[in-house]
């Protein structure tokens, strides 16, 4: 893979470690986070590694940085796109986490693994990204459309549905690993089919 940038191009140090970021989470697409260590970016980034533990410390705190920002990229990858109607919005919103597991999917793994491991940043980062996923649901205009399903806001609905997105994630991590001959679409159809279906005993 060809370097990022050379040593020689200045940059600001704010720039420059948005640059390492960007990368980071590009190399995390294609391998576990535990490979993805401070030599490796700095070979594919052309810099040295002394430069590299200037601007993150040491590799754990590297790995929690490019984790954050992964996390931050698929929050915004799966917002709603404002084409449709509310419900329709959260259809592509699942289409578009289903394909960004799949096109980084030893990288997501290894977020999900790190967090269940017991590190407390990376669980933190988890928790976070996954409450903001699924808090889409009880917000504005999507939450007065989704109440036609059963999710109006209550703590019993909130727990299922902190359930169903447990559900959903191990599906999709399993489907890219193995698709077992089901298509994306059928894939799609299952998942968003099984939220109501979930939530059917809370419903009047």
């Amino acid at each position: 893979m060809a370097h990022m940038t050379s040593s020689r191009v200045r940059m600001s140090p704010d720039a420059r470690r948005e640059q390492l970021l960007e990368l980071g989470v590009r190399l995390l697409g294609s391998r576990s986070l535990e490979d993805l260590s401070i030599e490796v970016l700095a070979e594919e980034a052309g810099i040295s590694r002394g430069l590299l533990y200037h601007y993150f410390g040491g590799k754990q705190e590297f790995h929690v940085a490019v984790v954050r920002r992964a996390a931050d990229d698929l929050f915004a990858v799966t917002a709603p796109d404002g084409v449709g109607t509310q419900l329709e919005q959260l259809a592509g919103s699942l289409e578009r986490y289903v394909d960004y597991v799949a096109a980084n999917y030893r990288g997501y793994v290894s977020l999900v693994r790190g967090a269940a491991g017991g590190s407390a940043e990376l669980q933190e980062i988890y928790e976070q990204s996954r409450n903001a996923l699924t808090d889409r649901l009880f917000d504005g205009a999507v939450a007065q459309e989704a109440a036609q399903l059963g999710l109006t806001d209550t703590p019993a609905v909130r727990l299922l549905v902190r359930g169903w997105a447990a559900f959903m994630e191990e599906v999709v991590v399993e489907w890219v690993r193995d698709d077992r001959g089901v298509s994306r679409d059928e894939l799609l159809a299952h998942l968003a089919a099984s939220l109501p279906g979930i939530l059917a005993p809370l419903r009047p």
